[in-house]
């Protein structure tokens, strides 16, 4: 990747480092442990495939979930759904956590899609625009308009 290292170690080096990343975003923008797995599997598979070079780390990180992205929102396209439901055999300490992510996946796909880039994965609205393919003040109303509705929602369940 970074440096000259045999293929099979890179790979295991990438898919420790970046694994949970990917798998994350993968469900915060699908809502669903299943297609979040698969997701994941298939983002790996196109690393294989493709093979490509980074030059840093951010780089790597970017071109990893640019892909998951892609594949979420392609894998959203094909099954037409709607309304996203949480599953419940979703790993959470608590009944707390559990309505939390309840409310959040109640958001919009594009919605989960910002919150989290921004949040969990700390990019700017700069970042997230070059990720997802729009405008930058397009992110930065997606953005407001997920924390109202999830504001909104929070409120309505206190």
């Amino acid at each position: 990747m970074f440096g000259r290292k045999r293929p099979e170690q890179s790979f295991e080096e990438l898919l420790h480092r970046q694994e949970n990343r990917v798998y994350r975003t993968a469900l915060a923008i699908l809502g669903n442990v299943q297609d979040a797995e698969d997701q994941t599997q298939e983002t790996f598979l196109r690393y294989l495939e493709k093979r490509p070079v980074f030059e840093s780390p951010e780089h790597e990180k970017a071109w990893l979930l640019t892909v998951t992205r892609n594949g979420c929102i392609s894998r959203l396209r094909s099954k037409q759904r709607q309304n996203l439901h949480l599953e419940v055999d979703i790993p959470t300490p608590g009944p707390e956590e559990r309505e939390e992510l309840e409310e959040l996946f109640a958001l919009p796909p594009e919605d989960r899609e910002v919150l989290h880039l921004f949040y969990y994965e700390g990019y700017s609205t700069r970042e997230i625009a070059k990720i997802t393919g729009v405008r930058e003040g397009t992110v930065r109303s997606r953005l407001s308009r997920a924390r109202g509705k999830l504001k909104a929602l929070l409120e309505v369940e206190a």
